[in-house]
């Protein structure tokens, strides 16, 4: 075991795999400057909720990174196979399912998505209805050959994939508790996506599938909004948090969190105020009952090309940070210094070295390095 003064996580010599996520992954068509509705051209690109984890854990961080994911079996599917392959994440516990006719069945996901500029927002348009992943059913997977033959340190999952559909909420639970029967850290990062739960009753019914899930979770993260809309919490204000004016706030807030859900040992929250589509106010907070609440670094301001998976960055990097054995107050720096970059970027995924996210969160500015 890795021990900190927080979790005791399974060593990197007992375990093949140091992170594995489980969850969708989509083409990403960008019309880059330009606009979904008047685009002639796209950019295209991969990203998912809990891919993108796995991905900045790869590709930033240097970790041994995997996937459990649906694909259908086509060229389109092939594509994004392709896709995550160049990222480096193992596909290699992927489902492949048959594609039917016209896409009747197992379709691979699509994601249209505008970054936005100045008053204009960020716009995302999905087509993931009836996909691959959203079929995935219990016993598709080989948990135990995974988590406990192979060996994983850390699973990472989320609201996203366990809004796709009723059978991946149960795939979630079933992955969560073979994980924990062998060591593995869990994570879930809420991520309520009003557009997911439209067509299976809304922000009630996630809240249940989500209240469920979360008994099974060591690590809990989400933004300010996600506490209230998946679990039905009250969250305190952004410029309570950021500024510190009342801690005894945030800090109650966990403890209720803690209470009903025993398992949760550590609580991390971005925290984003939009002033346009261009500039943003970001920071993050995290707790645990060692700590106490310890708060990033507040960036106010901070210009942003693309904020699309800048909470996933924010993910991998507290992951990083953890599964290393550092402070809480450490990871949560590295975590907010990678979403920070992550956003200045265009795609979902991080394009930051692990030099570079070490230099912003001790401190670094953006002059020139030559």
């Amino acid at each position: 075991m890795t021990r900190s003064a927080i979790l005791e996580i399974r060593s990197e010599d007992e375990c093949q795999i140091d992170a594995l996520a489980l969850g969708e992954v989509m083409l990403r068509f960008d019309p880059r400057e330009g606009r979904i509705r008047t685009a002639r051209s796209f950019a295209v690109s991969e990203g998912g909720g809990e891919y993108n984890v796995a991905r900045g854990l790869r590709k930033c961080f240097g970790l041994r990174a995997a996937i459990v994911t649906g694909i259908g079996r086509n060229d389109v599917g092939r594509l994004l196979e392709d896709l995550v392959l160049q990222g480096g994440v193992d596909l290699s516990h992927a489902v492949w399912k048959p594609t039917r006719g016209i896409g009747w069945q197992n379709r691979n996901a699509l994601n249209f998505t505008e970054r936005g500029f100045g008053v204009r927002g960020a716009l995302g348009v999905s087509d993931r209805a009836n996909t691959a992943t959203a079929a995935l059913e219990p016993g598709d997977v080989d948990w135990d050959h995974i988590f406990g033959t192979l060996g994983v340190r850390w699973f990472h999952t989320g609201g996203i994939f366990a809004g796709l559909s009723e059978t991946t909420a149960i795939v979630a639970a079933e992955a969560m508790n073979i994980a924990r029967q062998y060591g593995t850290i869990v994570s879930y990062d809420l991520n309520y996506r009003p557009s997911i739960w439209e067509g299976q009753g809304g922000r009630d019914r996630a809240q249940i599938v989500n209240r469920e899930l979360v008994e099974q979770v060591d690590v809990l993260i989400g933004n300010e909004e996600d506490f209230t809309a998946a679990l039905g919490f009250s969250v305190p204000s952004i410029d309570e948090t950021l500024t510190g004016l009342d801690p005894r706030h945030f800090e109650a807030m966990n403890r209720s969190v803690v209470e009903e859900y025993q398992s949760v040992k550590i609580i991390a929250t971005t925290l984003r105020e939009v002033h346009d589509a261009s500039t943003n106010d970001w920071g993050a907070v995290a707790w645990s009952q060692e700590t106490g609440s310890v708060k990033a670094t507040h960036r106010t301001g901070l210009h942003i090309l693309d904020r699309v998976g800048g909470g996933d960055s924010f993910a991998s990097g507290l992951i990083f940070a953890l599964l290393n054995g550092r402070s809480l107050q450490e990871a949560v720096e590295l975590g907010a210094a990678h979403g920070a970059l992550a956003m200045t970027t265009p795609g979902d995924t991080s394009m930051a070295s692990v030099d570079e996210v070490e230099a912003l969160a001790a401190g670094g500015n953006a002059r020139v390095v030559r």
